[in-house]
């Protein structure tokens, strides 16, 4: 069904859910009246920079701020001597021996343990004079042994945490079904010695901007910028700086995109709020591109060793086993949830039955990872994938028809994992038929065949894979038994102004999502008003009544749980608008009905009262309503939206981690150059399933965004380090994010299984962003053949050129 049926066979003419509505929030945007985090203006700010490490580890033997101080226009130097004073480290997730790692906002210890690593905060008058006194700071390094390389990091490596007294940061092992049995049984083996997910990441159109104001009076701190998830902001901002978390309050505005890595910003906050306090003056700090290369948060890089995969004659996949290491940098901060969070797909898109994984979360010397989009999951669905491929080009099956005959069936819904995750709906089948009509796959065939010998070669790839939606942070027990966390919430709010307007005030953080426009349909459609008639609160504000412990955007949930919690708290305001309008037009409320902006008495519409005539009665005469009405009513829907989740086992690792998934299949045409190694893009197919759309359109444009995204991150983006531990792609002349002259116009399609979990059947979006990455991977494996085996999920030109060649020593084996 496409996204045009879909909409005329859902909607009414009333109904504004499940319309291609115009987003609210473009007008502003497209005119550049947005507000995002350097935009907020200031009286007498402070501009704060950091002095960073130029080294990948070392000891700090001397900082020398005399000539820093003389430059005009310093207003303060910050020093790790100061942050060790004046604050605690941040909070962490992990148990013993990591959780003795000390993170604080400036390195502290007197090491630095990455290159890009803050040493010292300085704030100038101006950018200009904080630029030229951080350039006056001198300070001296001892350099010390370091490790890039999470393999040699767990052998006999320098420490990169000396009091944690290893680099394995978190062990797990994961063990579902009886995966010895199936190895035992298996007709065909199927081996492979390495592969491996490289750094990348989301590289936002706006870097990180946060302002600090302190009002003395109050003892209160603000805080403006795009923060993703307020509340674990407070909670590190309330641990760090020794301050109560009701003298904090946390402002996001517009944000211009995030996907993830901007869930640490409170690490720079904390500087700058030491800075604000002691100058007494607002401060500003605006991260360069450079600062988010070096430090802004990359996605996770992860080592898979020691793969096999059972395999049926007929095709069948009975399971998988495999060693990760997750190379989370010197810092483990959100880390190690990415070491459970990988198991809410743990069947990936198929019908596996048993899986093993040694899973090790490893430092490093290099850049602390942050959540990127497809956050842990991305990484095993990948290895899923390159597996499934594998394994049909080693047995002679076609790659298609192998995904057909291993994927979860959509009369298996719910599917329950091996690991007690349920999966909501789908139609993988179908999605994959579907993606396959759009690049004409037996055209595409044809076309392989016609270039041979051309200098061109032709690949087809397929990348399937889902996003969950809706965490369960129950599981964070399973990294740590002693965590407070389990279950999800969502809070909203909806109110009835003096005047009838309609107010929206939504838990979440949006950077990109659309939520005031999603919210205004459902809103809308509750409140028998138009969509323009709702107004919704742009961002967050901390200080609202609107949030709950897990508000913010994250794990693609807003369509489930804001949209849940904006559900429920429009319902109680109409309960509220039919009580009053039952008592004053002398009907039962549950015979009025909410329509073109009235309440009306169903069975006779010409007994109504505009929404305008009950806020005015509410608001300014509430003596003409009984007493028992009037001490119950004020307009006001504040309400929380409940994921329905238990706590997982944890002795067993087992349970339900998210409610949503979302699915997604792409497939890919491309070209090699056989003498360059270039890789050009002939066609692409992407075939979305997340559920009832709220707004088709909205959909749509986030599942373009996120295949541009993951083209980009397997073709261009790396994050790669040298020996001596230096970032390689400090600005975007070394650091390829692709562009719109780099893909070909995208051919679109979605299929709708509506969650039978959630309030309206959506899921969470998610988009699809890891499809890429498999489907080119999967192509250039399919361009090449049995010249060599695809083991990195990065394929420059060069890579593609040696596969070519014959040069990849690494091969998979089929071992029975």
């Amino acid at each position: 069904m496409t996204t045009e049926q879909f909409t005329k066979t859902v909607s009414t003419p009333e109904a504004f859910t499940g319309q291609s509505v115009r987003r609210k929030e473009d007008d502003r945007l497209l005119r550049a009246q947005g507000e995002f985090g350097d935009d907020t203006p200031l009286a007498r700010p402070g501009y704060l920079v950091f002095v960073r490490s130029p080294h990948a580890h070392a000891r700090i033997t001397r900082i020398d701020c005399a000539a820093a101080a003389a430059v005009p226009g310093c207003l303060d130097v910050l020093l790790p001597s100061d942050v060790e004073e004046l604050t605690d480290p941040f909070m962490e997730l992990q148990g013993p021996p990591a959780d003795a790692e000390v993170d604080r906002c400036l390195a502290t210890g007197g090491v630095v343990r990455f290159v890009g690593e803050p040493v010292v905060a300085v704030v100038g008058d101006s950018r200009e004079s904080a630029r030229d006194v951080a350039a006056a700071v001198v300070v001296d390094y001892e350099p010390l042994p370091h490790v890039v390389d999470a393999r040699e990091a767990i052998k006999e490596a320098p420490l990169v945490h000396e009091q944690v007294g290893s680099n394995v940061a978190f062990e797990s092992h994961y063990d579902w079904g009886d995966i010895d049995f199936a190895l035992a049984n298996a007709d065909h083996v199927i081996e492979v010695d390495e592969l491996h997910f490289h750094r990348f990441s989301s590289t936002p159109l706006e870097c990180t901007a946060i302002t600090v104001e302190y009002d003395a009076g109050v003892d209160t701190f603000t805080f403006t910028g795009g923060f993703a998830t307020p509340q674990l902001a407070t909670f590190n901002l309330v641990t760090a700086l020794r301050h109560p978390a009701n003298k904090l309050r946390i402002v996001s505005k517009d944000v211009g995109g995030s996907f993830g890595i901007k869930i640490n910003n409170h690490i720079p906050a904390t500087a700058a709020a030491l800075a604000a306090r002691r100058l007494g003056r607002p401060i500003r700090w605006t991260e360069t591109r450079t600062e988010q290369h070096y430090a802004g948060g990359h996605g996770n890089e992860r080592w898979f060793h020691n793969v096999r995969m059972a395999v049926q004659s007929d095709g069948t996949v009975l399971g998988l086993t495999y060693d990760a290491l997750d190379d989370i940098g010197a810092y483990s901060r959100y880390e190690p949830l990415g070491g459970v969070i990988w198991t809410q797909v743990a069947n990936a898109c198929y019908q596996l039955k048993h899986l093993r994984v040694h899973y090790r979360s490893v430092y490093t010397n290099k850049g602390p990872v942050h959540p990127n989009r497809g956050y842990s999951r991305m990484q095993h669905l990948w290895l899923v994938e390159r597996m499934m491929d594998i394994a049909a080009h080693k047995l002679g099956f076609d790659p298609a028809e192998f995904r057909l005959h291993n994927y979860i069936r959509p009369d298996q819904y719910p599917y329950t994992t091996v690991n007690g995750c349920v999966y909501d709906s789908g139609d993988l089948p179908e999605s994959l038929r579907r993606a396959l009509e759009l690049i004409d796959y037996p055209g595409a065939r044809e076309l392989q065949q016609q270039t041979r010998g051309t200098g061109k070669v032709i690949g087809i790839g397929i990348g399937s894979t889902l996003d969950s939606g809706t965490n369960n942070f129950g599981q964070a027990r399973l990294i740590n038994p002693h965590l407070p966390f389990g279950g999800n919430t969502e809070g909203g709010l909806v109110r009835l102004g003096a005047d009838g307007t309609v107010y929206a005030t939504a838990g979440g953080v949006a950077y990109g999502q659309g939520h005031e426009t999603t919210v205004a349909q459902v809103v809308a459609d509750t409140l028998g008003v138009t969509y323009d008639e709702v107004h919704v609160q742009r961002g967050s504000d901390s200080s609202l009544s609107a949030q709950t412990g897990f508000s913010g955007s994250y794990a693609s949930q807003f369509a489930v749980t804001g949209i849940g919690a904006m559900l429920n708290a429009a319902e109680k305001l109409a309960r509220e608008i039919r009580l009053v309008a039952g008592t004053v037009l002398g009907v039962d409320p549950d015979e009025i009905v909410l329509r073109d902006g009235t309440a009306q008495v169903a069975t006779a519409p010409e007994k109504a009262l505009p929404l305008a005539a009950v806020a005015g009665i509410v608001h300014f005469s509430p003596a003409d309503l009984p007493p028992e009405i009037a001490d119950e009513v004020g307009l006001v829907g504040r309400a929380v939206y409940r994921a329905p989740f238990d706590i997982p086992d944890v002795d067993r690792k087992y349970g339900n981690l998210t409610l949503t998934y979302a699915t997604q299949v792409h497939v890919c045409v491309l070209e090699i150059d056989e003498e360059t190694g270039e890789i050009g893009i002939l066609r692409y197919a992407m075939v979305d399933d997340c559920g009832t759309p709220i707004n088709p359109m909205i959909i749509e444009g986030q599942v373009h965004g996120a295949a541009l995204h993951g083209i980009s991150a397997a073709l261009f983006e790396h994050f790669g380090y040298d020996a001596d531990g230096q970032l390689t792609a400090t600005n975007f002349y070394d650091y390829h994010a692709a562009t719109a002259y780099d893909v070909p116009s995208f051919r679109y399609a979605n299929v709708v299984s509506p969650s039978p979990f959630t309030p309206i059947g959506a899921k969470g979006m998610g988009e699809g962003g890891g499809a890429p990455l498999h489907a080119i991977c999967a192509a250039v494996q399919d361009a090449v053949g049995d010249n060599g085996i695809v083991l990195e999920s990065f394929t420059p030109p060069e890579r593609a050129l040696q596969l070519l060649r014959g040069r990849n020593a690494s091969k998979a084996r089929v071992v029975r």
